[in-house]
């Protein structure tokens, strides 16, 4: 009998952390064994099927961190520890981990765009010695906004973890502005055994990519993930494909030198 490779498996909820406001992180568990910076298809029945990047996973388990942001995600933020959810995959081409190894390894992240490094992040966390060094950039819209504050600071132990808001309050006793100005201040003395991973909206990673170029990052050492609508998975839909490129199937981790020439 043939494989329905749309087929999805039955993931019950285990627990649900509450990031912000529209911003949940879920632990489901699972079998599923992903490469960090993969996505999943999720799905609730009757009401459809959306892409999530694996924020963290383990033996047993993976963590979706989930934005409310239409008629699925309003559904799944709905649901209680013990309902269950619908995956398919892991899809996509993950951050090569092995690339990073001996490497000053530089992270920059805005919003939602900190979850899919996430594992990446606490893979070296466990193992420090396999990097030189790591510096998490991470940018907010606001106080608010920030997401995996309890990891920021476990992190900031082992790491340099810079965060910063666009717009802060009175709540608010760190960095105001872009994370592009962090770029500025970072003094990279070896930009040739220095790696970048670049996550976030798409204004965010262009700019941010130009700044550590201005450094003379060399192109081929950093590295973009696109947050695309990427309905199949596996390269038949075309709705997260740019120009020629399937962001599904090439991505959604692409090397600079790749993901300059995407025009959206």
């Amino acid at each position: 009998m043939a494989v329905n490779v749309y087929a999805p498996h039955r993931a019950k909820i285990l627990n649900i952390n509450r990031q912000t406001e529209i911003d949940y992180t879920f632990t489901l568990e699972a079998d599923v064994k992903p490469l960090n910076g993969q996505f999943l298809e999720v799905s609730v029945p009757r009401v459809g099927e959306c892409p999530i990047s694996v924020s963290d996973f383990g033996e047993g388990y993976l963590e979706l961190t989930i934005r409310r942001v239409g008629k699925v995600t309003n559904f799944i933020h709905d649901l209680k520890v013990g309902d269950s959810l619908f995956i398919r995959g892991p899809y996509g081409k993950g951050f090569p981990l092995a690339a990073f190894l001996g490497k000053r390894l530089i992270i920059a992240a805005g919003g939602t765009g900190l979850a899919p490094v996430k594992s990446v992040i606490n893979n070296f966390c466990r193992n420090p010695g396999d990097i030189d060094k790591l510096d998490l950039l991470a940018g907010f819209k606001t106080p608010a906004d920030v997401l995996f504050k309890a990891e920021l600071q476990e992190w900031s132990k082992k790491f340099n973890v810079q965060v910063t808001v666009d717009k802060g309050d009175s709540s608010w006793s760190g960095r105001v502005g872009l994370i592009t100005n962090l770029v500025k201040e970072l003094t990279i003395e070896n930009t040739d055994n220095t790696r970048v991973i670049i996550v976030g909206p798409p204004l965010m990673m262009k700019f941010t990519a130009l700044e550590f170029i201005n450094k003379s990052i060399p192109e081929k050492n950093i590295w973009f993930s696109f947050e695309r609508k990427m309905c199949c998975g596996i390269g038949k839909c075309g709705h997260c494909k740019i120009d020629n490129t399937y962001v599904c199937l090439e991505g959604p981790v692409i090397n600079y030198v790749q993901a300059k020439r995407l025009i959206d």
